[in-house]
Parts: structure tokens; sequence; C-alpha cells
């Protein structure tokens, strides 16, 4: 059974509830699934899965939330874990994303199994459905 572990920051909410509608998807393949804000992961729970689906919005300058999050990543090792993003944003074009991505790869040797998923603002219906396959395509990944 994939024990799928989704590890998100959010400060208004909007990437909390991809992240709850990512892990409904994922539970729905028959996966164990914990949904945890980041404050509270640490290198045992990346150890603890099959797969991690991390998300964080687009923050400043289209860059990672750098008081938890990015620490977060910066200290933990993903090697070889399959692993897939998501996010919200505001404006931009996802480049964070892009760049999140491409570090996480080449710098943190983690496998992507998934193009990222970013939403604009607050999720709604369409988008929350679309997250709920995120997290069943990832999981099955």
């Amino acid at each position: 059974m994939n024990t799928v572990k989704i590890i998100y920051w959010s400060g208004t909410g909007n990437t909390e509830m991809m992240a709850e509608a990512i892990g409904k998807g994922a539970r729905a393949t028959g996966a164990s699934v914990e949904v945890i804000s980041v404050d509270q992961a640490t290198q045992e729970t990346v150890n603890a899965s099959t797969h991690l689906i991390l998300g964080c919005p687009s923050m400043g300058a289209e860059v990672l939330e750098e008081s938890e999050f990015e620490p977060f990543i910066a200290s933990t090792d993903f090697t070889g874990k399959k692993i897939a993003l998501f996010g919200s944003y505001d404006w931009g074009d996802g480049e964070w994303m892009r760049n999140w991505g491409t570090l996480m790869e080449d710098e943190k040797s983690a496998s992507l199994v998934a193009e990222s998923l970013i939403v604009h603002l607050t999720p709604d219906a369409e988008a929350l459905t679309t997250c709920e396959a995120f997290g069943k395509k990832v999981t099955e990944a």
C-alpha cells in the first residue's frame, strides 16, 4: 500500500484547501494519506512515505515561503523520493513552481512523478476536482 504524505504551507487557506482535496483524491486509491502542515513535518515524515506531495503558494517575487517552507526543503533529504508539487498564486506565470521543480530534481535528487499543479487564488469547485484527480494520479505513479 502506498503511504502518501501531503506537506504544505498556507498563508490564506488556499493551499490548505488544495492539500485537503488532493488528500481526498489520494485516499480514493486506497493509499494511507496524511495531510501535514510544514511546521509539523520532519525528515522522519519524509522517510515514512512512498509518495510526497508538497504544496506552497507563490510568495513575493515568485519564490517559496521563506520562514518555514523553504528551510524545510533546504534541510530535508528527498533523494530518490517520488514527489509532486502544488500551490496557489495571485500573479505571475508559475515561475516559482518551475524553479521549485528544477530544484527538487537537480539539487534534491527527487523524482517528479506528475506535472506540477497551480491554481489561481482561491480554488473553486472545478479546481478542487482537479486537485482530487491530481492526488489520484500522483498516488498511482
